[in-house]
């Protein structure tokens, strides 16, 4: 079977202070505590600002061997450009550091505004744009004209990069769009947003499927009881052995699969009501995940339906 990564969507939240993180735990032990309790965490500061490269080196020496980030994309270049004339923008992204996190980087994730309409000609413009290798991503890196790290990366990861794409404008839900995804090997993330954006299930990139969970009923804030629960561990049971579940919702209806086997990456974004953390807890329990030194929350006493 391949690899699963459950975790959460950021960890620096107010509100879990207390609840999630213990009383007293220092703000800059967050991360070393989340990344004890899940296997992966989706990083979204990048998606409002770029980092810098010792920040990445910092929070790659922070979690334990075999934790993975996924790294959100720039709104710069998501909502701001609008996918158009990119290359500066990924340059200066490329350039800001992600490929610092070595082995502990698992997907880029470029989530998509939901006032930008399905353009094929854009949307193919861009998607042949992403670097597929480290060494793509460095050259890029190294075009940018206006952010220099003060040394690159001694050495590259020898794995392929992954990317995948959260569309929230109906207008993508068409299957030209899915054969695009598919073509290029990117992902269509599979968003669980209470009907709030299109959903499809379609497995565009060979290797990997991608979710994201913003909530069961009310987006960000409630919770996903034992029912819901147990329907994301079959479907993501049933994804891992390149299998659709019967009743899977699709952008294009002409194929369902092709019995690849392929690595879950999973993030829970329900984080207003700090239902994300132990939401992610009760997933890897079902699935039976085993962490070395994993940090299991306990959850507070009440009703989290």
């Amino acid at each position: 079977m391949k690899a699963l990564h459950i975790g959460i969507s950021g960890w620096r939240y107010v509100p879990w202070r207390g609840d999630f993180y213990p009383e007293g735990l220092r703000q800059k032990d967050e991360l070393r505590y989340a990344s004890r309790a899940f296997n992966s965490i989706e990083l979204n500061g990048s998606f409002y600002a770029l980092q810098k490269p010792e920040r990445y080196r910092q929070w790659a020496q922070d979690t334990p061997e075999g934790f993975v980030f996924s790294v959100k994309g720039p709104r710069y270049i998501t909502h701001i450009k609008r996918l158009r004339d990119a290359e500066e923008g990924l340059a200066n992204f490329f350039a800001s550091g992600p490929l610092e996190l070595g082995a502990k980087l698992g997907v880029f994730l470029w989530q998509l505004p939901p006032s930008l309409k399905y353009d094929v000609d854009v949307v193919e413009a861009f998607l042949a744009l992403l670097p597929r290798t480290p060494e793509a991503a460095l050259k890029l890196a190294k075009d940018s004209a206006t952010r220099r790290p003060e040394h690159w990366p001694r050495s590259l990861s020898k794995r392929p990069l992954r990317h995948a794409m959260e569309v929230r404008h109906e207008s993508f839900a068409c299957a030209e769009f899915a054969q695009q995804l598919r073509h290029h090997g990117v992902a269509l993330v599979f968003a669980d947003a209470p009907r709030k954006w299109p959903y499809g299930e379609d497995l565009t990139a060979r290797d990997f499927v991608y979710l994201r969970l913003h909530g069961d009923k009310e987006l960000y804030a409630s919770g996903y009881g034992a029912p819901a629960l147990e329907r994301w561990k079959e479907r993501i049971n049933r994804w891992r052995r390149g299998l659709q579940p019967v009743d899977a919702e699709l952008f294009d209806a002409s194929t369902r699969g092709d019995r690849r086997s392929r690595d879950v990456f999973c993030y829970f974004d329900n984080d207003v009501k700090v239902r994300a953390p132990y939401d992610a807890s009760k997933l890897m329990a079902l699935l039976d995940m085993k962490l070395a030194d994993r940090q299991e929350p306990d959850e507070p006493a009440g009703d989290w339906s």
